[in-house]
């Protein structure tokens, strides 16, 4: 049952705080998936501190895992929606000012729209096969 923050973000593509959720600030080895079906969709290797106030990573756990789509809901502004693919969750954005060295995008996720799964869970949690990403992109 996803909370009501999850919902509107999820659902609705609500946006919750900067600097409200705490995997903003989570960097221990691990994976974090789509809070709604538990499709993974980032590695801990490739999140990065983009001092934005959500989490930050810089590309997907695999690139078929998201979506993205044209937002033009601001009138002020063209971005770039992120969603899950097997959900269609509303995870966030991705922006091009993200760590050139790799491949200078940042993937601006809401917190509320991730479950975090640590290394030392993913066998039990079913992603034990996933392993081999967080190490080799940590190494």
């Amino acid at each position: 049952m996803l909370t009501p923050l999850e919902y509107a973000i999820t659902q609705n593509g609500a946006t919750e705080r900067p600097f409200s959720h705490p995997l903003d600030e989570v960097f221990e080895p691990g994976i974090y998936v789509d809070v709604v079906t538990g499709e993974p969709l980032f590695s801990s290797s490739d999140k990065f501190d983009a001092g934005c106030g959500w989490p930050a990573f810089s590309h997907p756990i695999a690139p078929s895992v998201v979506t993205e789509h044209e937002d033009v809901s601001q009138s002020w502004m063209s971005r770039t929606e992120v969603r899950s693919r097997v959900g269609e969750s509303h995870l966030g954005h991705v922006f091009t000012d993200g760590p050139l060295e790799s491949g200078g995008l940042r993937y601006c996720i809401n917190g509320a729209a991730l479950r975090f799964v640590p290394y030392a869970e993913m066998d039990a949690a079913g992603y034990g096969y996933l392993k081999p990403a967080v190490r080799e992109r940590a190494a």
